[in-house]
């Protein structure tokens, strides 16, 4: 048996490392998956059993309730040793407690909406993160490509410059500086390799993915048109952003239950009323049968008890004080949670303006230093300049398709993440 399950679970595994992931797939994966969320559904799952526990405040009690003693007088006259029992089955029910329960419902009903809400926070967060990461990797991965791309120019140029140093043409130490080159290329496709693995680990733990387990994000193509798109009215995304900010909800949610709050604290100082009933019987020995004595000393009994309080050592009184205070601090939240938002929505505005700025910019340098290159090359090889013009080119190419690729992939992630402000959703291929 044991080893059918191993093989599920490793095919399983298999599953899930082999196709390549989407963005969405790692949002639907994390929703399921993620430990922090679950946490948080059973925080929800609490909240739920505490609002049936303040329901059932309306209901009677009912208890049933039996003593027994034995008595023992060694110099008394008579008996000497009694035994005494005496059995109860007793009604309780609050007729009214200042309101007391039914903000108490209140309460606990938009606290279970609040976990729900934060539940769903948590989940916006993770998202953010999960896009965040994704298109980090996407842009190591093509990193990687201009590093690949760089190593083999750099490979061709010092095989070049071997061919023209046997020929006489440069010296060794021109050829030793490219084949220097070279090295140093294969170096950075080498760092530029184990930053995507950095990442691809991010995107991993985020998912909560074992150390068995691979995952390759599915390639996306942007074009220039995307990457400098016009931006929506950044007031409209504010507003946009506010409505759907479901963390501004939650403390809305919070500041309701602080009123609630304090309806309880004040129901405290109002009279409450409550209806007792109850039977009972009783036996004693030695004396009568037991069937006897129980028939006997059966009754029933009925009551309204009014309970008015005078003075409570400021306990109601410290109460509502501070859920004032709690409901103070919750207006203040907000404000500050409308003030965050719209500190992160303009953030991402400027930053995205000026990732747009800047690969507008490093079109034209790309152009420009590839141009360079390709002549520095030919001339080069006509031996008609020296190493270090060539290593100068190369490296202001190889710069200038780093800054492009930079500039793309910071612009569309600001794209993205204001059309998550915007919409609470983000598409992706």
């Amino acid at each position: 048996m044991k080893p059918l399950i191993i093989t599920l679970m490793l095919s399983v595994s298999a599953s899930v490392s082999a196709r390549e992931w989407t963005y969405s797939d790692c949002v639907e994966w994390a929703r399921e998956h993620n430990i922090s969320l679950q946490q948080s559904r059973l925080s929800e799952e609490l909240s739920g059993y505490t609002l049936e526990e303040s329901k059932a405040q309306w209901q009677p009690s009912l208890d049933f309730a039996t003593s027994h003693n034995y008595s023992n007088a060694p110099w008394g006259n008579g008996n000497k040793n009694s035994y005494t029992s005496n059995y109860g089955i007793n009604a309780g029910w609050t007729l009214w407690n200042g309101g007391i329960r039914e903000n108490t419902i209140k309460r606990d009903r938009l606290q279970m909406d609040a976990a729900a809400l934060n539940t769903d926070d948590m989940m916006r967060s993770l998202e953010t993160d999960l896009l965040s990461v994704y298109i980090n990797i996407l842009y190591a991965g093509e990193s990687i490509s201009i590093y690949e791309e760089a190593a083999e120019l750099s490979k061709a140029q010092a095989e070049r410059a071997r061919q023209l140093m046997e020929a006489g043409r440069v010296s060794k130490v021109d050829y030793a500086q490219l084949e220097a080159q070279y090295e140093q290329d294969r170096y950075a496709l080498v760092n530029a390799r184990g930053t995507y693995d950095t990442r691809r680990m991010e995107l991993k733990r985020l998912l909560e993915l074992g150390i068995e387990e691979d995952i390759t994000p599915l390639n996306i193509e942007w074009s220039e048109e995307q990457v400098l798109a016009e931006l929506p009215p950044i007031e409209e995304s504010y507003r946009l952003a506010a409505a759907t900010d479901v963390k501004l909800k939650a403390l809305e949610l919070q500041q309701e239950s602080a009123d609630a709050d304090i309806a309880i604290a004040k129901g405290s100082r109002l009279p409450k009323i409550s209806l007792n009933a109850g039977v009972g019987t009783g036996y004693f020995a030695p004396g009568d049968g037991f069937g006897t004595q129980m028939k006997q000393a059966f009754n029933e009994s009925v009551g309204l008890t009014l309970s008015i309080p005078i003075i409570d050592n400021k306990k109601s009184k410290t109460a509502i004080a501070k859920a004032n205070v709690q409901r103070i601090n919750s207006m203040l939240d907000i404000q500050s949670r409308y003030n965050d938002i719209a500190q992160t929505v303009e953030s991402w505005y400027i930053d995205l303006r000026a990732a747009q700025s800047r690969y507008k910019a490093a079109e034209e340098q790309v152009k420009a230093t590839t141009l360079s290159n390709d002549l520095v090359n030919e001339q080069f090889s006509l031996g008609l300049l020296n190493t270090v013009e060539l290593l100068t080119a190369h490296n202001n190419m190889l710069e200038a398709r780093h800054s492009l690729l930079q500039a793309k992939y910071m612009a569309m992630l600001g794209h993205k993440m204001i059309e998550f402000y915007r919409t609470a959703t983000v598409t992706m291929p």
